[in-house]
């Protein structure tokens, strides 16, 4: 007698898309249409488990033999189904031996013209205090790219603070080198920067334009949200200004898309409205939402009901999202557009993000930090580049920590893939270790998944085409 068969319920999740029932492959991040014998498998299985010989006798009143072995052959390479053999593990390697770094992000200066009151940065100055990073510490920063991952093809150097222009001629100082070096070695480089918009000019929009930055904005939305938080030094509201200088950045730029980033606090819930303004009045080819949910200061995070209801309205935006790419249009909502990405391009994520395996931040002393949030924080660094030095060891064993699921409620969630435990700096900030996965977004987070699956599904049966116009080109530098 045959061992018998189990549906391995860990690895699967079914969307229902209307009369459709999908199957959400949890190992790979894939998704397919179950077809009526799929589903009468799992059916029969999940009502009593039973030997293959049996569950084909059971079956073939209405299937062909040779269609249900079939079948049964796919589901088990798959292992949504078990014959009791050892399951693979999500994740082959229980440490990190290696890291592939081809990102450096630059904090140029601590020293920031606005004063926003959620801001997380811990080493954040006031202009005049400003410590700025010296051309020395860059050009090493870039250096260190190049010695740790000799083999990539592309490069990235990220220009952070602060406010990155407050440092601007370091900026131009690096981009030329950066140009030299790279294109002497035959490499593909980008320049990425996040502005407060504020220190922008025509000039300075016409450099950017002609290096080809990646540009975002940071803007939380019309005057009454946007004034609450993204203030002076002196207490001013700084819309006025921000409006009027992405406007004549929009208006200029030519050569990438420019997004918005918006930072929702305790009393921002109103997703749909501030999207509107940034995408359909001001411009905007993308926006995206960060909700504040694990701040140094208590009183700007989102209360539990307030997420709920930020998640809820983001919902609400994805069904725009959905009613245009029906017809063939995006509106540039960037967290959806983002989770559609990775279920197309079936992502598997065994860490985050890639801070500490592919990107490392280097603050104004040269310090490498795990990423731009952890700058002037308590969590020990992982070398300084000005001393030639990076602690390999250290960082294996950090990123090792999270990469071990078990005992954790990762090992099993259907969305361990795509979530893998949720941001480090989330987890230090809530619960004062980085490696702690971020308990609190679960249920938010399965359910947003969920969402955007179905959403996903929708595009799929009924305009394709928008994956191949919208989605696939995202690949493409």
């Amino acid at each position: 007698m045959g061992a018998k068969l189990n549906v391995v319920e860990h690895n699967l999740h079914e969307v229902r898309i209307d009369a459709a029932r999908m199957l959400f492959h949890v190992p790979s991040s894939s998704l397919f249409a179950s077809d009526e014998l799929t589903q009468g498998i799992l059916d029969a299985l999940r009502q009593n488990p039973t030997t293959r010989e049996q569950l084909a006798a059971d079956l073939g009143v209405q299937f062909a033999g040779q269609d249900i072995e079939q079948a049964l052959r796919d589901l088990l390479a798959l292992e949504v189904v078990s014959d009791g053999s050892p399951l693979s593990p999500d994740v082959p390697a229980k440490r990190v031996e290696r890291t592939a770094l081809d990102t450096v992000v630059l904090n140029v200066n601590t020293g920031c013209n606005l004063s926003c009151t959620y801001c997380y940065k811990e080493d954040l100055d006031t202009p005049s205090a400003g410590r700025k990073m010296e051309f020395d510490t860059a050009v090493a920063s870039v250096e260190m790219l190049l010695k740790e991952s000799p083999d990539a093809e592309r490069y990235t150097v990220v220009f952070f603070g602060g406010e990155p222009l407050s440092n601007k001629k370091l900026i131009e100082k690096m981009v030329d080198y950066c140009e030299q070096r790279f294109t002497a070695l035959g490499k593909a480089w980008d320049f990425i920067m996040t502005t407060n918009a504020t220190l922008l000019d025509e000039k300075t929009i016409d450099y950017l334009d002609r290096h080809r930055f990646g540009l975002s904005i940071s803007m939380d939305g019309p005057k009454a949200i946007h004034d609450k938080n993204r203030i002076t030094v002196g207490g001013q509201g700084t819309y006025d200004v921000v409006r009027r200088k992405a406007e004549m950045l929009l208006q200029r730029y030519r050569s990438r898309p420019i997004g918005a980033r918006v930072t929702l606090t305790r009393g921002t819930t109103d997703v749909v409205r501030i999207w509107d303004h940034l995408f359909n009045e001001l411009g905007f080819a993308e926006v995206g939402f960060a909700p504040v949910t694990s701040g140094d200061i208590s009183s700007f995070n989102l209360t539990s009901e307030e997420l709920v209801e930020v998640f809820a309205n983001l919902k609400t935006l994805g069904q725009r999202y959905l009613e245009a790419a029906l017809r063939n249009e995006n509106i540039g909502f960037s967290n959806l557009h983002q989770l559609i990405t990775d279920l197309h391009e079936g992502h598997k994520k065994s860490l985050p993000c890639g801070a500490g395996l592919k990107m490392l931040a280097v603050d104004h002393a040269g310090e490498l930090n795990l990423c731009h949030r952890f700058t002037g924080s308590s969590l020990p660094t992982f070398g300084n580049v000005t001393e030639g030095t990076l602690d390999r060891d250290g960082l294996h064993d950090f990123l090792s920590q999270r990469l071990d699921r078990s005992n954790t409620g990762c090992e099993t969630c259907r969305i361990r893939n795509l979530c893998s435990g949720g941001c480090y700096h989330e987890s230090y900030a809530r619960f004062g270790d980085p490696a702690h996965p971020s308990y609190h977004y679960c249920e938010l987070m399965r359910d947003w998944v969920d969402f955007g699956i179905d959403v996903y599904s929708r595009i799929i049966q009924h305009n394709p085409e928008f994956i191949d116009r919208y989605i696939t080109p995202r690949k493409v530098h």
